[in-house]
């Protein structure tokens, strides 16, 4: 399994936990010591498969809308977006568990021309103010159709890091990566009110893979 490269300073202190933890148990518990180590074996576990890089066919997209991130489509609503289109805009969120993949990856082709940090709270991630209230991140491309999309990482309750690794006046290009988020949290897509919206409240998304909708050509 391919770990992200995210993973190292995470897995690292897991192991060393693990590993301590574990002794400890078997030098006090002696064999009731399996009661202790076969539940943190399950969670180092986890870490690593928290960190997955899944192998995906990534195709050539103009208008189509990708979806950012693996998870369930929480929010479509319209709304003013105020930090850099300044106007009204269609947002769809979608919330990831702690068990998705939490590679974050661009949802439109196009060329990188705006990226902001954003220190903030940390709102669980499926509250609506934590678009605007919690730790984020901002990216608008302006995309092969001449459209400006924006889209957001919101840190959760239990994210508390956010990677982005894109510079304005970068290539974009729908369905790759562009940053992690560690743990629970959230992304956003603010697109064109006229934008064909394909997914619904509920859908479970694919990162890279699901279309959530076509911008007009």
């Amino acid at each position: 399994m391919k770990l992200h490269r995210e993973s190292k300073g995470t897995i690292t202190v897991a192991t060393i936990l693990f590993l301590i933890l574990g002794a400890l148990a078997i030098y006090f518990l002696k064999i009731w010591s399996l009661v202790i180590i076969m539940p943190l074996l399950v969670i180092y576990c986890l870490v690593f498969w928290f960190f997955r890089v899944p192998d995906r066919s990534i195709l050539d997209h103009k208008e189509n809308v990708i979806a950012p991130v693996d998870g369930k489509v929480v929010m479509i609503k319209e709304v003013d977006e105020n930090e850099f289109l300044q106007g009204k805009a269609i947002q769809v969120s979608i919330f990831m568990s702690p068990l998705n993949v939490h590679i974050c990856r661009y949802p439109v082709t196009g060329k990188v021309i705006y990226k902001k940090y954003h220190p903030g709270k940390y709102l669980v991630a499926w509250h609506e103010k934590s678009s605007t209230e919690n730790e984020r991140t901002t990216v608008a491309v302006e995309t092969l159709t001449n459209h400006k999309v924006v889209f957001r990482q919101i840190a959760g309750y239990v994210a508390r890091r956010i990677v982005f690794y894109c510079n304005e006046g970068d290539k974009a290009k729908a369905g790759h990566e562009f940053g992690f988020i560690k743990f629970g949290s959230r992304m956003d897509v603010f697109l064109p009110l006229d934008t064909e919206i394909i997914c619904k409240i509920g859908d479970i998304t694919k990162g890279g893979l699901d279309v959530i909708a076509k911008l007009k050509n």
